[in-house]
């Protein structure tokens, strides 16, 4: 037997004063009354006595102290397999995806996206990234859903001043965190950035088994990009526009991906999701080893319940005299 939460077990320190008390505070009663008295006060034999009911107490608090210390019983160990498919997904934090062609702007816009895909993920797990010139790490592969949306919810680029979009450096981090699979899929949400040659990630992509699927945010008319005092403009004093790159395409085809514009519709993202579930179903599997222990916690606290309420209402019944 094992107890999931033994510090619980400090409690029963209080259970020692309790038994001193009651040992001290048991006098016979027949050094305290006279025989013909106490014939008339001693209860009926039907009741508990105040001893016995004492005890109940603090054996009720004792199984309430087992109880919250969990005891469990080992019941060996079960292997289960699971299938799953890894991701990694990676924003574009470039300071192209400010522009307000998409509302309120093409980063915010992408990330009410990713929610939606994380929604039509089944049996995955997905690590997150931010790219521009360089790649950060923000979130390694995992299965909680609930805390990628927190984080992204919470990342920004109000704080952030990087210019120009590396998809390779995306790669690059992309299959770092893959290591040793024999297939890697990396999701992209991007306006494509300002290259109109990408084979050399093609060639990094090939060589590292990486199916890239990008999901294309950004208008081909473009927008402006939003800053502090206004919008952004060139040196020459030019409000500068900027344009979702097609060119990018290229890259998620050779791969074997998939290459998709931005929709206003709610399920479009849905479509990609589908896409890489259909094409990687069952590729991965792990086997996880979890302990088979059945819970006595309950057994204890209904026993505290039953003791407790024993000690209670299980009062002595006194004499009637006329």
């Amino acid at each position: 037997m094992t107890f999931a939460n033994p510090e619980f077990f400090l409690l029963l320190i209080a259970a020692v004063p309790m038994l001193w008390m009651l040992k001290k505070g048991n006098a016979p009663l027949e050094k305290v009354f006279r025989p013909e008295i106490l014939a008339k006060i001693r209860v009926r034999g039907s009741g508990l006595s105040v001893r016995v009911r004492n005890m109940l107490l603090i054996a009720a608090f004792v199984a309430g102290v087992v109880a919250l210390a969990r005891p469990q019983l080992d019941r060996g160990e079960i292997k289960v397999k699971n299938s799953f498919i890894n991701i990694v997904v990676g924003f574009d934090i470039s300071q192209s995806m400010f522009a307000t062609d998409l509302y309120p702007n093409r980063f915010e816009f992408a990330k009410r996206k990713f929610y939606r895909f994380l929604d039509d993920l089944k049996e995955s797990k997905v690590a997150l990234i931010g790219f521009s010139s360089r790649a950060f790490l923000i979130a390694p592969l995992t299965e909680d859903f609930h805390s990628l949306r927190f984080l992204t919810k919470n990342l920004g680029l109000e704080y952030l001043n990087l210019r120009g979009t590396s998809v390779m450096r995306a790669l690059e981090s992309a299959n770092n965190l893959f290591e040793n699979e024999d297939k890697k899929v990396l999701v992209l949400f991007t306006d494509g950035g300002d290259k109109d040659d990408f084979s050399e990630e093609i060639a990094y992509a090939k060589a590292h088994n990486i199916t890239v699927f990008i999901y294309a945010v950004g208008t081909e008319k473009g927008g402006v990009i939003k800053i502090k005092n206004g919008v952004l403009k060139d040196q020459n004093g030019n409000i500068v526009i900027v344009k979702r790159n097609d060119a990018i395409k290229q890259l998620a085809l050779q791969t074997g991906g998939a290459y998709m514009v931005y929709s206003l519709r709610d399920n479009d993202i849905k479509t990609l999701a589908d896409t890489i579930r259909a094409k990687y179903r069952a590729r991965s599997h792990a086997e996880t080893t979890i302990k088979n222990r059945e819970e006595l916690f309950g057994y204890l606290l209904a026993a505290a319940v039953l003791f407790l309420f024993m000690g209670l209402f299980s009062l002595p019944v006194r004499r009637n005299y006329a």
